[in-house]
């Protein structure tokens, strides 16, 4: 019987229930990300820590998921998917508890850190997902997981707002905790993965290498490297990501000015640095592959989804202190009125992320990346303009909510679809790791600013950031936000599609 084709393939029952299921690993994980964001304010106030010490509640988590990303997803190499994203989700449990607890801001810190090894499901539980799907199908598969990204975060902002309200921001922690263990049980039942039996089974040899120095690492990196754990790498990435951020961190501060902790944090960074980029070279089993980087297409698509991941997160540190600042330095709200601002951009994103991953299978990945990164622009320049009042700020959060799903489903489109299949759970590791370095970075930017241009509002005691602040977030953003258009015009020159959803350089 002649198997029907590729894009008449259906997704199947099994397949549409390991996506639901393993997608809520990704809404609980932003749940747990978004929730604390409208107690921002709050916590600066009760801990007593500057605006820029503060990025470190979104950074922290960040950097963490960043770091255990490709320690997890080797490690599934080893002893398999699902009992990673188990044993991942029981430290998850544990650190949405310790969260709760945190007296002051170092512990919260720590328990932040615990918390963000959660975003290191991602990667796993969609390979799994990866293997049901029919490979036409991957962008809806992309489409879907990413809206789970956007209900964690609308049921983060919906439930956390009303419980810092009237409970207190570390009831927010608790609020998760038996939806986690139920999960959790859901999974341990209903998952299965048949790659998990299939570790050290040979490399299909029907998979096309598009690239030459593809063709070279295919030759360099078999089988039996996958279980290498290239610890070094994770030592120095983690060292050089927390370096450079600290450097951010401490240049503007107003209390540390002249500082010697600077210029060593830019050293041991640059060090670490050159020394993550000897250890990769050498590496069996390295983190970021070398020579699947030099990719132009994966490149460019990776620095697109770096971006925005960068300014969405500069936003979500940025708009709860622009809220809760009092008049008329900000809006005078309340923990409420900062989640009703930001709601608009997650329920957008929310509904347009399934459909880009629909317009990605239809149209391909170049036409919606470039679309989404000219509609973001225009939303990021809209913002910087006109953010004077709260139903302004909404309105532009959800222009950028709209691009910024296209631009994410298809890159993430172009990266899976240029990368042969043996490689993709290497390259979709990297392309993980890179947006949460990108979103750890948009927090110390927008904690900078607002440290270094700060008011002293005489009726009330304590400093706030000035309206000059914002302006400089939204210019910092809107600016970056080019980058994407130029690169989205270049894959539309070098990429066109073959038959069998590949993509490849134009002679």
């Amino acid at each position: 019987m002649t198997p029907p084709p590729l894009s008449h393939q259906k997704i199947s029952r099994t397949a549409w229930m390991t996506l639901g299921i393993l997608g809520s690993t990704l809404l609980i994980t932003m749940y747990g990300e978004t929730m604390l964001l409208p107690a921002i304010p709050d916590i600066i106030k009760e801990f007593d820590i500057p605006y820029d010490t503060s990025s470190w509640i979104l950074s922290s988590y960040l950097i963490s998921g960043a770091v255990a990303t490709p320690i997890a997803g080797k490690l599934s190499d080893i002893y398999g998917r699902k009992k990673m994203v188990i044993t991942i989700m029981i430290i998850y449990i544990f650190g949405i508890s310790l969260g709760g607890f945190s007296p002051d801001i170092t512990f919260l810190v720590i328990a932040r850190v615990i918390q963000g090894i959660g975003i290191s499901m991602f990667p796993i539980a969609f390979g799994i997902i990866r293997d049901q799907l029919p490979e036409q199908k991957l962008a809806i598969g992309v489409g879907i997981f990413s809206s789970m990204f956007a209900a964690g975060s609308v049921v983060g902002l919906a439930i956390g707002a009303n419980i810092i309200e009237n409970f207190g921001w570390r009831t927010t922690f608790f609020s998760i905790i038996f939806v986690a263990i139920g999960l959790w049980f859901i999974i341990k039942r209903y998952i299965s993965d048949n790659h998990d039996h299939d570790i050290m089974t040979p490399l299909p040899k029907t998979d096309i290498v598009i690239e030459s120095s593809l063709n070279k690492l295919e030759k360099r990196y078999g089988r039996s490297d996958i279980r290498a754990i290239d610890i070094k790498g994770t030592i120095t990435l983690a060292v050089t990501i927390t370096s450079f951020l600290l450097v951010l961190s401490y240049s503007e501060s107003a209390n540390v000015t002249g500082s010697p902790l600077v210029p060593v944090f830019l050293s041991v960074g640059a060090i670490s640095l050159v020394l993550f980029v000897f250890i990769e070279r050498r590496s069996e089993s390295p983190l970021v592959n070398l020579q699947l980087m030099t990719n132009k297409m994966i490149l460019s698509a990776n620095i697109i989804l770096v971006i925005a991941f960068l300014s969405m997160f500069t936003v979500f540190q940025t708009i709860p202190v622009l809220v809760r600042s009092p008049q008329p330095l900000g809006f005078g709200g309340s923990a409420i009125t900062s989640a009703d601002i930001q709601l608009p951009f997650m329920i957008v994103f929310l509904l347009f992320a399934p459909s880009s991953g629909f317009i990605v299978s239809k149209l391909g990945n170049v036409k919606p990346t470039l679309i989404g990164s000219i509609v973001s622009s225009i939303g990021f320049f809209s913002l910087f303009v006109f953010h004077s009042t709260e139903f302004l700020v909404a309105t532009n959060l959800s222009i950028i909510a709209a691009g910024l799903s296209l631009m994410q489903v298809g890159g993430f489109d172009i990266v899976l679809q240029s990368t042969p299949r043996q490689f993709s759970g290497i390259s979709l590791g990297m392309t993980v790791l890179f947006n949460l370095i990108g979103g750890s970075i948009g927090p110390a930017v927008a904690g900078i600013y607002m440290q270094s241009h700060q008011v002293i509002k005489k009726d009330i005691i304590g400093s706030f950031p000035s309206p000059e602040s914002y302006s400089l977030i939204f210019l910092t953003i809107a600016l970056t936000s080019l980058v994407p258009i130029v690169l989205a015009f270049f894959l539309r020159k070098k990429l066109t599609p073959i038959p069998d959803g590949l993509s490849v350089r134009k002679a």
